[in-house]
């Protein structure tokens, strides 16, 4: 593998992983990003019990994907580039209900993001 594979992936957001806060909680940084959009899915809701989940975005609720259909409507968000350390993290992130998997982006970004488990 070369060291510019290495140096960073592409992680797209369409929830809490947007959001300073969770970040900072996450990544010691804020990360700097470019909006987005996700085609074939459908966003709905989870509701989250873990008291870390809890603590970094405030929020009892978390939106989470499902395969759509061809025409659903794009879902918005924001593409980052971070680190396989980033990645990592941000896998520890998020709950068991969701798992990543890598999609293309309306941009043409191959990202990884976050779905329903």
């Amino acid at each position: 593998m070369s060291s510019a594979t290495e140096a960073s992936v592409y992680l797209f957001s369409y929830g809490t992983l947007q959001d300073k806060a969770v970040q900072l909680a996450n990544f010691g940084r804020e990360l700097s990003g470019s909006k987005d959009a996700m085609l074939g899915y459908e966003q709905s809701w989870v509701e989250i019990t873990d008291p870390e989940v809890l603590a970094a975005s405030g929020k009892t609720h978390h939106p989470i994907l499902r395969p759509g259909a061809a025409d659903s409507a794009p879902i918005a968000g924001t593409v980052f580039q971070i680190t396989p350390e980033e990645l990592a993290a941000a896998d520890r992130y998020e709950v068991a209900d969701y798992k990543r998997v890598s999609v293309t982006l309306a941009s043409g970004i191959q990202a990884w993001v976050y779905v329903s488990a």
